[in-house]
């Protein structure tokens, strides 16, 4: 068991939107992807090793995740599966994980009250609790330099917060996975974001799921040999049978990537 738990991990994400999968470049330009349902049951069938499922506009819409999409999900998968999307306090997150999923995702809201981590993982256990991030580099003003930010609200606002400080705070509230995902890679299918992949897996001692920029098998070989990476998630590459989960494991696995095959 021990020897999997090493393996790295692929993670077809699914954005949710009026109980749709869509896909969009730099989180804008969405199009239609399919039934989440139909898909979430592919990919399990495919050997996906676990699943994402965001309902991107519930924080700005102010609505709750749908639970009952929730359990439809749980009920046809037989791997481990996340859900964020306007999760901000315990009770809603107790409910999602009652409805079958394994992790809950929390982005805006812990941003907003960071001591919602520190709840969760009381609550569920920091196993349960995954701190979704969204980054971006951005040029400092009248200087050469650039920062990575934290953005919210599905990647609509910037925070004041620098990324890789905000990410060792989530570990020590008790964050039990970081989602990373790159607003300047996300859609693109050019490569993960390595140098602060890299630098955050190296940091932190919980995994980093790298998200934003998968586009191709060599991508993920990049990722998870040149970063301490644990996952790598992508949704348009899978939604759209451009890469096929059976396939990029095989080409992963003959260039000495440790998948589960």
């Amino acid at each position: 068991m021990q020897n999997n738990m090493l393996k790295k991990r692929i993670i077809p994400c699914l954005d949710i939107k009026d109980g749709r999968t869509v896909k969009g470049i730099n989180f804008v330009g969405l199009r239609d992807a399919g039934d989440p349902v139909e898909l979430a049951k592919q990919y399990a069938l495919q050997g996906a090793d676990e699943l994402c499922f965001l309902d991107i506009t519930a924080t700005i819409e102010k609505r709750e995740t749908l639970v009952p999409l929730v359990k439809e999900i749980a009920s046809v998968l037989n791997i481990p599966f996340t859900v964020g999307g306007g999760i901000n306090d315990v009770k809603l997150a107790k409910e999602i994980i009652k409805a079958g999923a394994d992790k809950i995702a929390v982005n805006s809201a812990a941003v907003k009250r960071p001591e919602l981590i520190n709840e969760l993982a009381q609550e569920l256990g920091s196993q349960c609790v995954v701190v979704a991030v969204d980054t971006k580099l951005i040029e400092v003003d009248n200087t050469d330099k650039s920062t990575n930010k934290v953005f919210i609200g599905g990647g609509r606002f910037e925070t004041d917060k620098e990324t890789i400080t905000w990410c060792k705070e989530c570990e020590t509230r008790g964050a039990g996975e970081i989602l990373l995902t790159s607003m300047n890679h996300d859609g693109t299918k050019n490569g993960f974001a390595l140098e602060i992949t890299d630098v955050l897996s190296r940091e932190l001692n919980i995994p980093i799921i790298a998200s934003g920029g998968g586009g191709n098998t060599q991508h993920f070989v990049d990722l998870f040999s040149k970063t301490h990476a644990s996952a790598g998630l992508a949704a348009s590459i899978f939604h759209f049978g451009e890469l096929p989960v059976p396939d990029l494991k095989n080409q992963l696995n003959e260039a000495g990537v440790a998948v589960r095959i």
